[in-house]
């Protein structure tokens, strides 16, 4: 299931509320063709969320399909299907932190040089999420990946759902598994340290970004 594979000639409109409820009822049930269609309603979602955290589009490719993977099998447990979104964000971020914990092991092991994939961009511009072409500007990326070195672990993550996932409070509270108040605690911190970035907000006026 890579992301061209996973791209169907039928892929539904964007679903509303309940229709996406009765999909994610539906898939509980065995129905295949039901979660195929929520993979292909969120599929971009996630690969652009772990696009973001990876910069490889590769790495991208093949951890969002084991988040899909990991879905279709325990979708059964899920006990509050209006929760889907947030659980399917929780997958990722599992499948993340286990994918980053694995990557430095790896790295100690790495005699010369710098094997992170962090800094460079995918060979390919028409991998790209549309919404990420103009971030992979060299000056403003450098510039955002030293504010997000400034933030602690959880103001980064809040940061990145609210900002670049487009996950609501709620959402965010359930994807961490943290009270809302904590997630805007964290997010109020997070925001207020981005204000202080004038190179940022520089080389947005500038249209860099």
């Amino acid at each position: 299931m890579s992301q061209t594979d996973q791209k169907t000639d039928h892929a539904p409109a964007p679903a509303g509320g309940s229709k996406l409820t009765s999909l994610v009822e539906e898939a509980q049930a065995g129905n295949r063709a039901a979660f195929e269609q929520l993979m292909s309603h969120f599929q971009k979602d996630i690969f652009r969320m772990v696009y973001y955290r990876t910069r490889s589009t590769m790495d991208a490719e093949d951890l969002t399909q084991e988040v899909f993977m990991q879905a279709y099998k325990n979708i059964s447990s899920l006990k509050a299907v209006d929760r889907f979104r947030s659980w399917l964000f929780q997958i990722a971020l599992n499948r993340i932190r286990d994918f980053n914990r694995k990557k430095r092991f790896r790295n100690l092991f790495s005699a010369f040089g710098d094997t992170r994939e962090t800094a460079k961009t995918p060979a390919g511009a028409s991998d790209q999420p549309e919404a990420l072409d103009n971030l992979m500007a060299r000056d403003f990326w450098k510039q955002i990946e030293l504010f997000l070195n400034k933030l602690s672990r959880m103001e980064r993550e809040v940061f990145l759902l609210r900002f670049v996932d487009h996950l609501s409070i709620k959402e965010i509270s359930q994807a961490l598994a943290k009270s809302e108040s904590t997630v805007k605690t964290h997010l109020y911190r997070s925001i207020s340290k981005f204000k202080t970035e004038h190179s940022i907000h520089q080389l947005l006026q500038e249209g860099v970004a």
